[in-house]
């Protein structure tokens, strides 16, 4: 038994009881995020879920179902798959198919080998790489939702996972886009929502990130533009790196616009 396929749970649970009491109305609402819908985000999160659960339990199901994925993104797009595949479920009954499956889902997971090798869209992950990225997507999107409802979530230990991909995906932000890595890591110390400090990389005094590990972050997952946030940022390989972090795969992103991403009041 592991922790984070229980963390993933529990972060998909937050974010039910956020929704869980939306009307079906409610949840057509648009979001900051691309104008996604309540209801596009849930569909995005399941059917992702339901890959990363076969990569676990059925190897060819998921290779399958990768090759109809790179197949259709060139004609239709992801968002338009995304819509076929779960075949016009919307709404309460959306929520509660997305429930039902996160929930079984980590029941499995729970005792699977962290350690195991799993085949995914890119190289292949871990078992404990997996369900953290699950964790962190859940988490990353779900901060849209909190968002459109002006409400300001209330973050446990369980970020300190997506804290901790954030920092090891440095090198990542900067090889995605074709741009040097440079030789040193910046320091990074975060303040927990309990009030310890978290710390990584403390011998660089030159390039440092430091502040609240949630406004970290949201930086990381890209739901948040640095310059939207009280983190403070001191060297140029820290200042490049927070004003393109990117702790996710896929072509690289760029991070919301300064000042368009912010609780709705």
């Amino acid at each position: 038994m592991f922790q984070q396929p229980l963390d993933f749970r529990d972060e998909s649970e937050a974010l039910f009881e956020l929704i869980g009491v939306l009307s079906d109305d409610e949840l057509c609402r648009q979001t900051q995020f691309k104008l996604w819908t309540i209801n596009d985000i849930i569909t995005h999160l399941h059917m992702w879920n339901w890959a990363a659960d076969l990569s676990l339990t059925d190897e060819s199901a998921l290779l399958e179902f990768i090759g109809r994925v790179n197949a259709a993104i060139p004609q239709i797009g992801m968002r338009q798959f995304e819509t076929h595949w779960i075949d016009g479920l919307t709404g309460r009954a959306l929520v509660s198919k997305w429930r039902e499956y996160y929930t079984d889902m980590a029941a499995r997971w729970v005792d699977a080998d962290p350690k195991a090798r799993l085949k995914w869209a890119g190289p292949d992950m871990s078992v404990l790489s997996s369900i953290t990225a699950r964790l962190m997507e859940t988490w990353a999107h779900g901060q849209a939702v909190y968002d459109l409802l002006g409400i300001k979530r209330v973050d446990t230990a369980r970020i300190h996972n997506i804290a901790v991909l954030g920092v090891n995906t440095f090198k990542w932000t900067f090889l995605n886009r074709g741009w040097t890595v440079p030789d040193q890591v910046p320091g990074v110390e975060l303040v927990a929502p309990s009030g310890e400090c978290w710390r990584w990389n403390e011998s660089n005094p030159d390039d440092r990130v430091s502040g609240s590990a949630t406004e970290f972050c949201q930086v990381v997952t890209q739901t948040r533009n640095i310059s939207d946030t009280q983190l403070k940022v001191s060297g140029p390989v820290a200042e490049r790196w927070m004003a393109n972090a990117q702790c996710f795969a896929g072509p690289p992103e760029t991070p919301p616009v300064a000042g368009t991403r912010a609780a709705s009041t």
